[in-house]
């Protein structure tokens, strides 16, 4: 089941590639039925915030009818940034399941842990590596695409 959705949260970081963003898309999916999707927007609509994550946040809360998301998992194919992971914790997400980890930015484990902080006041459960090359490959692909077309 988790690869499924993570295929659903690949095709939205898909939709940022076509539009030369960073391609990170993301689902939220509660019971079963994908309730917010979400890809990087920053660089088109120049909002810092408009990362996949907070789309998709933004997009369940619209869809559900409130700011709390409980039982509610996200799929992301890159690891949050800290914005991000403030936001699933101040949604109050469930669990997260992650592609592949981010080591300069990652929020979620790999730099530092916001999700599961002990004093604050939710935590997240977390799992890396669904679609792991899947996820690696599309992030390294658009970077190694965009070197080669400003030189």
């Amino acid at each position: 089941m988790d690869e499924t959705f993570m295929r659903e949260a690949l095709k939205e970081a898909l939709k940022a590639y076509e539009i030369n963003e960073v391609p990170i898309g993301a689902v939220i999916v509660r019971n079963g039925e994908v309730v917010g999707r979400g890809f990087n927007q920053k660089e088109t609509l120049k909002d810092a915030t408009l990362h996949a994550e907070v789309t998709a946040i933004r997009d369940a809360c619209r869809n559900l009818g409130g700011w709390r998301l409980p039982g509610c998992t996200m799929y992301v194919t890159l690891e949050p940034c800290a914005m991000c992971a403030g936001a699933l914790v101040n949604a109050r997400v469930e669990r997260l399941v992650i592609g592949t980890r981010d080591l300069k930015t990652g929020a979620c484990g790999s730099v530092m842990n916001i999700v599961q902080m002990d004093n604050l006041n939710h935590q997240v459960e977390v799992e890396f590596g669904v679609l792991e090359e899947e996820c690696t490959s599309l992030i390294k692909d658009f970077f190694l695409n965009l070197r080669k077309y400003k030189k």
